[in-house]
């Protein structure tokens, strides 16, 4: 079974974690996390868990979304709605079996967001695919526990697809942390300030831009690392005409 970690962001009503924790051991995950809770823990959410009470126990609770996905590779994030800005968009089952043959180590973690608005587009835009489930147009609202239902079931069986021998990593290097590709992000948006690319008064669309592009990539953690040299690079480059802006330079490592 992959390294799947199911990510509640402010969920309001206990049920639906008890429900989700539920629908995720039908499935074999446990690796369940909050993030900001409304009411947790909740006698309602032990009773809608169930024989998965074993996976609310474990349950961490988190005070921010980028502190519950650092150590993730994938981050994937689910969505009912079309963005001003398109993004990289898979089905659930698309979406498993990416997963499928993803390998690694660090945890791919799934998104769901808040019962009545879901994800806010910042939360989003962290995030390197959507994923949707696709209902009938007429009524595409799911609950909450349901939709933990589907993209785990449809994990399970691609992951249960997956020849024995194609297990293994796709890639020669890990994919980077969700926490590393946010370092990158915020040290370009620095280095486009100090370039005056971007000016942070009209920004307009271009770092949403940027953040789809390296979303597509699926960058690894060399490649980060690289990224983020020549980062450093300008700044020195830029530094020997204007004093004072630098910050400590990123080491390749």
């Amino acid at each position: 079974m992959p390294n799947v970690r199911i990510v509640l962001v402010e969920p309001d009503h206990p049920g639906n974690i008890g429900g989700a924790a539920r629908a995720m051991k039908n499935m074999g995950f446990t690796d369940l996390a909050l993030v900001g809770p409304r009411r947790f823990p909740d006698p309602q959410a032990q009773w809608r868990a169930a024989q998965a009470v074993d996976v609310l126990d474990a349950a961490r609770v988190f005070d921010s979304l980028e502190d519950a996905v650092a150590d993730c590779g994938l981050v994937a994030g689910t969505s009912a709605r079309a963005r001003r800005v398109p993004w990289p968009t898979d089905t659930a089952a698309q979406f498993a079996e990416r997963v499928a043959v993803h390998g690694g180590e660090r945890p791919v973690a799934v998104l769901f967001g808040r019962e009545a608005s879901g994800l806010t587009n910042e939360e989003l835009q962290r995030c390197r695919v959507h994923v949707v489930i696709p209902a009938d147009d007429a009524y595409a609202s799911l609950n909450l526990a349901m939709s933990v239902q589907v993209v785990c079931y449809e994990l399970r069986k691609a992951s249960l697809g997956v020849e024995a021998d194609a297990a293994g990593p796709a890639w020669d290097r890990e994919l980077a942390s969700a926490a590393d590709v946010e370092g990158f992000h915020e040290h370009l948006e620095a280095v486009l300030r100090l370039i005056d690319f971007h000016d942070p008064a009209a920004p307009r669309q271009s770092l949403t831009r940027l953040r789809r592009l390296f979303a597509r990539v699926d960058m690894d953690e060399t490649e980060v690392a690289m990224l983020r040299g020549i980062l450093t690079h300008v700044e020195r480059a830029v530094g020997a005409r204007t004093s004072g802006r630098l910050r400590e330079p990123f080491k390749l490592r």
